[in-house]
């Protein structure tokens, strides 16, 4: 049980510590403190996943106020090829993670000094791509066994080596090779602020795969959140192989670990429970003293006796079916990669090739200063 924020999110510059480097930290000096500090970030978004949630937790520790830029259609299918997500479903998105604060629609593909001017940004948080021509820049860690790259080739593939019961550390970058997230303590902690139900708070339970974690489910949380003036959201989330149970094929795509960060990024959130029994029980119920219980239209996959797994609170008149006005399904999604399956594979390998030629660069680098070291001892 990851306890979450669910009313206003409160600041943590204490989570700098591995948010950047000495720009950044300076930011959030007692000097700087006397007036708000303003970053910026930007970038395509698409297929948004924990490692952007963790860019822009980073971004957001090193100052005041994050301001988000996303690239429109246009630009990400001129530079990168075709993304998987509209610009508008990219918005929403972004605008959904619990750091930001702002975010600009259609930024420019090419952050310049004019761009934070513009946007009043005291400096620019990058994860370690090369479009940026500006002295104002702060790195910060970028998050490896993930990125948009890895979950199209896990999507083309169809295999299970993602699941959390298969280590499988294959794969060229270690960026973009499949499936090398190793889930911490300390990840769930900086994603997670904590927060216990306050007197008046309704508590609504949610349970299901959030695989992909997408436009359909924020907006499933978000007409979840309106339900309730003080809303305190639980979302139980399946284990691996309870998802593949009842939806079969290699999902989930994301194993259970990135789909609890991903899930405890969304500003509706309060609170995960990994490994939810299928079942919602009367145990459940009581153990987290829930109010309301809600299910979206989809299709509700019996329990393996056959029996319906929303027994227990239909009995006791509180479950709910929520329309969110979204239709959008994890399969959806399959069928827009596999339909476009030529050019995204074409992106991968273009992607791929870059990092390694980065990492490689890296690597050069890191030899070069080995021998400098050496020299000077001698």
């Amino acid at each position: 049980m990851i306890k979450n924020g669910h009313h206003h999110h409160q600041v943590n510059t204490a989570a700098g510590k591995d948010a950047g480097t000495t720009p950044g930290a300076a930011a959030c000096s007692p000097e700087k403190r006397r007036r708000r500090i303003r970053v910026w970030c930007d970038g395509c978004y698409d297929m948004v996943h924990y490692g952007h949630s963790n860019q822009l937790r980073q971004a957001k520790a090193m100052g005041d106020y994050l301001i988000v830029g996303v690239h429109t259609d246009s630009e990400i299918a001129k530079h990168k090829g075709p993304p998987v997500f509209t610009q508008e479903e990219r918005y929403k998105m972004v605008r959904a993670i619990k750091w930001v604060d702002e975010i600009v629609e259609g930024a420019p593909y090419v952050t310049t000094l004019g761009t934070l001017d513009k946007y009043n940004s005291d400096f620019c948080v990058h994860g370690g791509t090369e479009r940026y021509y500006t002295m104002s820049l702060v790195k910060c860690k970028r998050t490896q066994g993930v990125s948009t790259t890895d979950l199209v080739g896990r999507m083309l593939l169809m295999t299970k080596a993602h699941h959390s019961n298969i280590v499988s550390m294959k794969g060229h970058s270690p960026w973009t090779g499949v499936s090398q997230f190793l889930q911490t303590s300390q990840k769930i902690i900086q994603f997670a602020s904590g927060q216990e139900p306050q007197p008046g708070d309704t508590i609504i339970y949610v349970a299901g795969a959030f695989d992909l974690f997408h436009i359909g489910h924020v907006d499933f949380l978000e007409a979840v959140h309106k339900l309730a003036q003080k809303p305190y959201i639980i979302v139980g989330l399946h284990f691996d192989q309870e998802v593949n149970r009842y939806k079969g094929k290699n999902y989930p795509i994301m194993n259970v670990h990135e789909r609890t960060l991903s899930v405890l990024a969304c500003r509706y959130v309060s609170e995960v429970v990994i490994g939810a029994p299928f079942a919602v029980t009367k145990d459940l119920l009581d153990h987290f003293k829930v109010d309301l219980v809600c299910h979206g239209k989809t299709e509700i996959y019996p329990d393996k006796d056959g029996s319906d797994p929303y027994a227990e609170p239909r009995r006791k008149g509180i479950l709910r079916t929520v329309d969110s006005g979204n239709s959008l399904t994890t399969d959806a999604i399959v069928q827009r990669i596999i339909k476009n399956r030529l050019q995204f594979e074409a992106r991968n390998q273009k992607k791929e090739a870059k990092e390694i030629a980065v990492i490689q660069a890296m690597k050069r680098k890191e030899e070069e200063k080995t021998k400098e070291r050496a020299q000077a001892v001698l």
